[in-house]
C-alpha cells in the first residue's frame, strides 16, 4: 500500500512544479552584485519611510505588478520587508503567490508611495524656507 498520494503530474513534461527542485549550486551561491545589493538596501530604507507615512492613512502595503504572471501582487509591509531581507541573504527572490482576496483600496504602488513621500518632504522643506 502506498503511503503518499500519487503525483498526478508524474512524468508530465508540463509539470508546474518541475523546476522547483532544480536549483543548481551555481544559482544557489550566486550573490547579488554590489549594485543590486545597494538597490535592495535602498528599497528597505524607502519601505520604512513609506510605511511610517502611509500606515496612518489606512494603507496596508504595496501592490507590485508581477513580471512573471502579469497579475498585481499585494504585499503588506512586513511581508515585503521579509522578502527584501530574504533577497539580501540568499540572492534570490522568494516564491510568491497572490494574496487572498486583498482590498486594492488599501495598497499603493511603489511609484505612488515614492511620490507621496516626495510630496511630504517638499511640503516640509517649504515650511522651513518660510521661517
Amino acid at each position: 500500500m502506498q503511503e503518499e498520494p500519487i503525483d498526478p503530474f508524474n512524468g508530465d513534461p508540463a509539470d508546474p512544479a518541475a523546476g522547483l527542485d532544480d536549483v543548481t549550486d551555481e544559482a544557489e551561491n550566486d550573490p547579488l552584485t554590489e549594485s543590486e545589493r545597494q538597490d535592495v538596501l535602498e528599497d528597505l530604507s524607502d519601505l520604512e519611510i513609506y510605511q511610517a507615512l502611509l500606515s496612518p492613512t489606512g494603507i496596508r502595503g504595496l501592490v507590485i505588478e508581477c513580471e512573471d504572471c502579469h497579475e498585481p501582487h499585494y504585499f503588506d509591509w512586513d511581508l515585503l520587508r521579509g522578502n527584501l531581507r530574504h533577497l539580501l541573504s540568499s540572492g534570490r527572490p522568494r516564491v510568491h503567490e497572490p494574496a487572498y482576496d486583498p482590498d486594492p483600496d488599501h495598497y499603493v504602488t511603489w511609484e505612488y508611495a515614492r511620490g507621496y513621500a516626495d510630496g511630504v518632504h517638499d511640503t516640509l522643506a517649504e515650511g522651513t524656507d518660510d521661517d
